[in-house]
């Protein structure tokens, strides 16, 4: 199962220990904490008082732990972690050698059936695994099918029913591309999506945006390359300048980017999956000149265990500043990482606050 990862280093014993310091809830499954002196091992995350840092040994899995002869901690149960990461993935393949087949998602009776556990049970776990609830989940490896089949399918309704949609109108009903299937299929011929590089006191700001709304502001140094990733992002749609109209959007996105503290209420035209969607929707609630950490974002989204997974939800972002990924920090307050680069969501921050 693709589970998400983090870009955050953990490498050092010094940055380990300052995760435990800070009861990082980012690096729990990056490796686990040895106490000597007490004889156990931890999640970095464990909510018991931290040890001294010459009491600490750190391990890169929890077979390496037991091997030093340490037993789990019983608050922060790192094998019972351990234990529900194993489930979930047992569950996610088999939702994926379901459709594989071209057979409906097993439900989550099924599941648990399976698993060993009850209904409750197996839901909270997946969700606190992955992100998503099994049946989001299931939707998701669809739509990805979808996506992956249609290029070389003979027709749209053959990737419809091989994807393991029961009809065509689940199918439309669930928005899983965001275009239309021959579109798509087509690699986004027949879209039409304006575009404008315009200058900001960051550095160029590339908007986009189809007739829904704006689908990409990206902050960068060089034009080109800029427009090579919004080419990459839509590479058989066709791409215009702007026209009187969408100049008016454009300068809408840059005031945004120069006073990241107005509300615009930008049209947006964003696709991702339910997780990211659930992620971007939490990320516009934080107000300006306030910050979340990752751990706090996770909770608000009902997956208080997913931090790492949205920690690549907010490096997903297509929309910079629209949707204020900038506004989320890690636990001990330091800022993380930024796609557009630290300095811009230095900047960003700073100006939010003043």
């Amino acid at each position: 199962m693709p589970l998400d990862a983090t870009a955050k280093p953990y490498h050092t014993d010094d940055a380990r220990y300052e995760a435990v310091r800070t009861r990082d809830r980012a690096a729990d499954g990056r490796f686990w904490v040895g106490v000597h002196t007490t004889g156990v091992y931890c999640r970095p995350h464990c909510a018991s008082r931290t040890p001294l840092r010459r009491n600490v040994r750190f391990y890169d899995s929890i077979e390496a732990a037991r091997a030093a002869g340490l037993r789990a901690c019983k608050r922060c149960r790192p094998d019972e972690q351990d234990r529900n990461a194993t489930l979930a993935a047992d569950a996610a393949r088999t939702i994926e050698a379901a459709l594989e087949a071209g057979e409906p998602a097993p439900s989550l009776a099924d599941l648990a059936e399976r698993a060993g556990l009850s209904r409750f049970h197996l839901h909270r776990v997946f969700k606190a695994a992955t992100g998503l609830t099994p049946a989001a989940y299931a939707a998701a490896a669809r739509a990805r099918r979808m996506r992956d089949a249609l290029p070389q399918a003979a027709s749209v309704t053959h990737a419809i029913y091989d994807a393991g949609y029961s009809s065509n109108g689940r199918f439309y009903e669930s928005g899983a591309l965001g275009m239309t299937p021959s579109a798509f299929r087509a690699g986004g011929a027949g879209e039409t999506i304006r575009f404008a590089v315009y200058a900001s006191s960051l550095g160029p700001v590339l908007t986009a945006a189809t007739t829904k709304g704006v689908c990409a502001i990206i902050l960068g140094d060089d034009p080109d390359a800029m427009v090579h990733e919004l080419q990459d992002r839509f590479p058989r749609a066709t791409l215009d300048g702007a026209d009187p109209a969408f100049e008016q959007l454009v300068g809408r996105v840059v005031a945004v980017i120069e006073h990241p503290g107005s509300n615009a209420d930008l049209p947006l035209d964003v696709r991702g999956t339910a997780f990211q969607q659930r992620v971007w929707q939490a990320l516009r609630a934080i107000p300006p000149g306030r910050t979340a950490t990752y751990a706090e974002i996770a909770t608000a989204v009902g997956a208080p265990e997913a931090v790492r997974a949205v920690a690549n939800a907010c490096g997903a972002n297509p929309v910079a500043v629209a949707i204020p990924c900038h506004r989320v920090v890690r636990t001990d307050g330091g800022l993380g990482g930024y796609r557009w680069g630290i300095e811009r969501k230095r900047a960003l921050l700073a100006r939010e606050t003043a």
